[in-house]
C-alpha cells in the first residue's frame, strides 16, 4: 500500500499527553507496517469531541490544509471514529480517512496465513464495513418520479449490499465453527498426551517468534514490525531434564486493541486458555515496558482467562536494557520472573529451571483410595493424571498418582 499518510491523535487532559505521544509513535509503526509513507503527524489537546465530525469544522479545515501541503493522500486517526464521523471527516478533508481499528484490520488481513486467521479477519472486516455502507454509496444520485418518491440508486445498493454482507457473516461464522471443531479435536489429543503446554504471550514485537525459533528451530518469520506474524504456531521442545513440552506462539497484543479484533481472535486465543502455563514475554528494553505488560493482562481479562493460571514473566532483550532498577521493579511486581535475551540465548538456563519448577507444581503426588463405583472420577484421573501405580482392595481402587491441581478438589475425600 504505497500511499502517503498524515497521522492524527488527540487527548483531553494535559496528563495524557505523554501517552498520546506514545500512541502516535505506535500508530506510526502500524502505518509503516501496512506500507504507508508517513509524511506528517499531529497531536493536540481537545476540550470536547464533536459528535458529528469528531474534530469540528475549524480544526478540520486547518488540518486539511496542512495535509495538502504535506502531500498526504490519506488521513489516519489513532482513535476509533464512528461511521458518521468518518463520512463527515472525508467530506472535510477531501480524501480517505481511516481509524486505528481499520488500519489494524487491514494489517491483519495482509499478514494472515492460515485458513482460520483469514476467516476471522474477514469476519471482523465485514462487521466493521456493515454500518459504513451508506458512506460508500453517497456518490450515487437519488431518483425522483412524478406521483411519488423512489429510493435512490445508492439506497437500493445499500440494501443489496447489507443483505450480501449479512449472508457472508453467517457463512463465515459457520466456517469458523467447523475449523474450531477441528482444533478442539487436536487440543483433546494434546491433553490426552499429558505433555505440558506453554503459550508464549505478550505485546506485539516483544520477541515471541524469536524465542520460539531459539528454542525449537521453528523458522517462524521474525521482523521488526508490529504483527509480523499472526498465526498460532505449536512446536514440541525437550527440556534439559528430558521433559517434553509443547510451546505455542500466539498473536501479539497491543494497547487499544479494537474490540472487533478481540472477538475475531477469541477462538484462536482460546489456545491460551487451554494451555497449562503462560510465558509472558516482555521487551524490558522498551520505555513503555510496564504499560505493555499491563495491556497484555487487560486482554487476558477481556478473554476471561483464569487469573489463577500459572504465569512465568520472561523479561526479554536484557542485552539492550541498561536500567537495572527497572529490572528490579519488574521482579517485585511480578513473581516467577526470569531475565533472558532470546537473540543471544542469555539466561536460558534460568528459563529452563523456571519451566521445570512450574511443571512440578502442575501435578500433586497423592495416594488415593476410591470406590470402584466412582468409575467416572477414576476414568477422569486415568485420562488426565499421571498414574504411578494401581492396586485393588475389595471394592476400592488404590492409586499412587500425580493429580492435576485443578482436579485436587474432586479427590480430597479419597486421600489416604
Amino acid at each position: 500500500m504505497n500511499k502517503t499518510a498524515f497521522l492524527i491523535t488527540v487527548y483531553q487532559d494535559q496528563r495524557e499527553k505523554e501517552h498520546a505521544l506514545e500512541y502516535l509513535r505506535e500508530l506510526n509503526e502500524l502505518a509503516k507496517t501496512y506500507g504507508f509513507t508517513v509524511v506528517g503527524e499531529y497531536v493536540y489537546m481537545i476540550r470536547k469531541f464533536d459528535a458529528g465530525s469528531y474534530l469540528g469544522e475549524g480544526k478540520i479545515e486547518e488540518l486539511s490544509q496542512r495535509a495538502t501541503e504535506l502531500g498526504a493522500e490519506i488521513i489516519v486517526f489513532d482513535d476509533e471514529i464512528t461511521p458518521n464521523q468518518q463520512k463527515n471527516l472525508e467530506k472535510g478533508f477531501k480524501r480517505p480517512v481511516m481509524d486505528r481499528t481499520e488500519l489494524i484490520l487491514e494489517i491483519f488481513a495482509e499478514h494472515a496465513q492460515t485458513k482460520e486467521a483469514k476467516l476471522q479477519i474477514e469476519l471482523a472486516q465485514v462487521r466493521y464495513q456493515l454500518p459504513r455502507l451508506k458512506r460508500m454509496w453517497t456518490h450515487l444520485s437519488r431518483q425522483r418520479m412524478s406521483g411519488g418518491h423512489l429510493k435512490g440508486e445508492g439506497e437500493k445498493q445499500i440494501e443489496i449490499d447489507r443483505r450480501i454482507l449479512k449472508r457472508r457473516i453467517q457463512m463465515l461464522e459457520r466456517e469458523i465453527d467447523e475449523v474450531k471443531l477441528q482444533r478442539e479435536t487436536k487440543r483433546r489429543a494434546r491433553l490426552r498426551s499429558k505433555v505440558p503446554s506453554f503459550a508464549i504471550i505478550g505485546y506485539t514485537n516483544a520477541g515471541k517468534s524469536t524465542l520460539l525459533n531459539a528454542l525449537t528451530d521453528a523458522e517462524v518469520l521474525v521482523e521488526d514490525k508490529l504483527f509480523a506474524t499472526l498465526d498460532t504456531t505449536s512446536r514440541q521442545f525437550l527440556l534439559p531434564n528430558n521433559q517434553k513440552i509443547v510451546l505455542i506462539d500466539t498473536v501479539g497484543f497491543i494497547r487499544k486493541l479494537p474490540h472487533a479484533l478481540v472477538a475475531a481472535f477469541r477462538s484462536t486465543l482460546e489456545e491460551v486458555a487451554h494451555t497449562d502455563i503462560l510465558l509472558h514475554l516482555i521487551d524490558v528494553s522498551h520505555p513503555y515496558a510496564f504499560e505493555h505488560a499491563e495491556a497484555t493482562y487487560e486482554v487476558l481479562k477481556e478473554l476471561k482467562i483464569d487469573e489463577n493460571k500459572p504465569i512465568i514473566t520472561v523479561l526479554n532483550k536484557i542485552d539492550l536494557c541498561e536500567d537495572r532498577e527497572k529490572l528490579t521493579k519488574f521482579r517485585i511486581r511480578y513473581p516467577k520472573t526470569v531475565r533472558i535475551s532470546a537473540l543471544t540465548k542469555e539466561g536460558f538456563d534460568d528459563l529452563y529451571q523456571e519451566i521445570e519448577n512450574a511443571i512440578k507444581e502442575l501435578r500433586k503426588p497423592l495416594r488415593l483410595k476410591i470406590p470402584q463405583s466412582q468409575y467416572a472420577l477414576i476414568s477422569e484421573l486415568l485420562r488426565l493424571g499421571n498414574v504411578l501405580s494401581t492396586e485393588y482392595e475389595d471394592n476400592d481402587v488404590v492409586m499412587e498418582i500425580e493429580v492435576p491441581t485443578e482436579l485436587e478438589y474432586k479427590v480430597k475425600d479419597y486421600i489416604v
